[in-house]
């Protein structure tokens, strides 16, 4: 299936470890060219010269999407190197899992409010070019409770599913799409669950014996559903949540 984003103009937020660089280096795969931020320049440097190796038009630059004064004048350069926006991927979080007000605040800047500022900037533009396709990344945690005291990374990824549906009922009529993807536990070198499979067997393994499958998702499979949404092959999903799980979660919509 050809999924038309040959050309297209993307930028992903948080693009260069597990699903949000597997998001990237599908869109490059799909003949789409990329703008990717990130904190680490090891990692974004690689994943660069991975996109470029695609053949895939690439700009990168460090950026904390939680400061807004790092956050806009990314999204600003990425426009001027890319010529134009037509695909916002925001992955980033700050996986803050713990109860404290700490938690909260990083939730917020980073999940929550880096989305909210990065479409107020995008958005514009895609309006002025004709429409545009929004995917903001969020969790099964936001669908679900879970035992964890993990409130704040909870409560952030529920509001970014409510923020997608918001911006997809305000600006159908603009020719914009906005969807969320609830992953489910993903795993991959360097992770949180790579790091909980070495410091927390009994845990991990809770988790993984839960999955009806009997194992944790891979970044490829989030990337593969994720490229779909963003792509105008799926131009009459919008307001949606879609879960990548395994049926992982158990709840019912």
């Amino acid at each position: 299936m050809d999924l038309q984003l040959k050309n297209k103009h993307c930028i992903v937020l948080g693009g260069s470890r597990g699903i949000g660089r597997s998001i990237a280096l599908g869109l490059a795969a799909e003949g789409a060219k990329l703008s990717i931020c990130a904190r680490g320049e090891e990692a974004l440097r690689e994943t660069e010269r991975e996109i470029r190796a695609l053949g895939a038009e690439t700009h990168a630059a460090t950026c904390d999407i939680g400061d807004p004064k790092s956050l806009i004048p990314f999204l600003q350069d990425a426009k001027a190197a890319l010529g134009n926006v037509d695909v916002l991927v925001h992955n980033a979080s700050a996986l803050a899992v713990g109860p404290g007000l700490e938690d909260w605040e990083a939730s917020l800047e980073v999940d929550v409010m880096a989305a909210v500022r990065a479409c107020d900037t995008v958005i514009p533009w895609m309006i002025e070019s004709g429409g545009g396709s929004i995917l903001l990344v969020s969790s099964i945690s936001g669908l679900e409770s879970d035992p964890s005291p993990c409130f704040a990374y909870a409560a952030s990824k529920a509001a970014l599913i409510a923020y997608a549906k918001k911006l997809a009922v305000i600006h159908a009529d603009k020719g914009i799409r906005a969807n969320a993807i609830a992953p489910g536990s993903i795993e991959f070198p360097g992770g949180l669950w790579a790091h909980v499979k070495d410091t927390e067997p009994g845990l991990y393994e809770s988790v993984r014996s839960s999955i009806p499958a009997g194992r944790l998702g891979t970044p490829e499979e989030v990337a593969d559903a994720a490229v779909f949404l963003c792509s105008p092959r799926s131009q009459w999903v919008t307001g949606e949540c879609l879960s990548v799980d395994g049926a992982q979660h158990r709840g019912m919509r």
